[in-house]
């Protein structure tokens, strides 16, 4: 079971325990804000799911119908998480304005932020392990799990702070001023990571520092070619596609351009984890004088 699936099936187990642990929170203290907060939490575990789905899709290798592979599966997951994060703000809000035409004095209010805070806990721990490993896996579905659980910690701070301040004014109203305002937050979260993954599935071009590694490397590597030109570059998931046309000598022989290839090729996948590469080898009369300059 490779890594990503892991934290994945990991993500179900942990927004369930922390989903609980919420709802008897809100069920010892019947607080509107302590409420939203469980509400957001069950998006958590059904995004874990999706997540896990995706990612399981992705890993799978290329095949007849899908010739380069299934990675992209992981931003549809994304994309999902991220409106599944925008429903939960309008739930919240929907109960938050309940609770402002309607504020009532809360039950057990300190034990019910206890048991908050250790949910609360538990959902930062696991998001700075999921964004961090995400990162390092090339996985967008798992970076945006572990932002969406970020937005969960900040609401639940946002959350607790209401409810500390409801006590110590007396001031039950603010347990509901303070949801809607934790739910804003979350609404501008989840377009983030909406138009994040739009990103991936628009096959936008890889940051500018890879671009700048993609070019170093052909350039040092490329020698016996003339230049190399129209570049293009995509991600997918853990796939980074990189085309691009080399221009090389009329006197080339095939095997020699071959070998020119396979040098740039290899050590473009020791610079650039999951590469895939594809060159179109041109003749001098296609010099375009422009593009990468071959070092000699």
């Amino acid at each position: 079971m490779s890594t990503p699936i892991r934290l994945a099936i990991g993500s179900v187990f942990i927004g369930a325990f922390v989903l609980g642990l919420k709802a008897l929170a809100w069920w010892v203290t019947g607080s509107v804000a302590l409420l939203s907060d469980a509400l957001e939490s069950t998006v958590n575990v059904a995004t874990a799911i999706a997540a896990l789905i995706a990612i399981r899709v992705a890993a799978r290798p290329a095949d007849a119908t899908h010739p380069f592979g299934h990675h992209k599966a992981e931003y549809f997951s994304a994309v999902l998480e991220g409106v599944m994060i925008v429903v939960a703000a309008l739930l919240i809000l929907r109960e938050a304005y309940s609770g402002f035409l309607n504020p009532v004095a809360l039950d057990l209010p300190i034990e019910g932020l206890l048991i908050n805070g250790a949910a609360t806990a538990v959902n930062a721990l696991w998001a700075f392990v999921l964004i961090r490993r995400g990162r390092s896996l090339k996985s967008p579905a798992l970076v945006a799990d572990g932002r969406h659980l970020l937005t969960d910690v900040v609401t639940s701070g946002g959350v607790a702070i209401g409810v500390l301040l409801a006590i110590v004014t007396g001031w039950w109203i603010l347990d509901p001023v303070m949801a809607a305002l934790v739910a804003v937050n979350i609404l501008w979260s989840g377009s983030r990571v909406v138009q994040e993954s739009l990103s991936g599935l628009m096959d936008e071009a890889v940051p500018q520092a890879t671009l700048a590694t993609v070019r170093e490397v052909i350039s040092r590597e490329a020698g016996g070619a003339v230049e190399a030109h129209d570049l293009r570059t995509r991600h997918a998931g853990q796939a980074t596609f990189i085309e691009f046309h080399l221009v090389v000598p009329g006197e080339t022989t095939v095997f020699d351009a071959h070998e020119i290839c396979d040098r740039i090729e290899n050590a473009l996948r020791d610079a650039i984890e999951g590469a895939r590469i594809t060159i179109h080898v041109e003749p001098e009369h296609k010099q375009k004088h422009s593009g990468i300059i071959v070092l000699d």
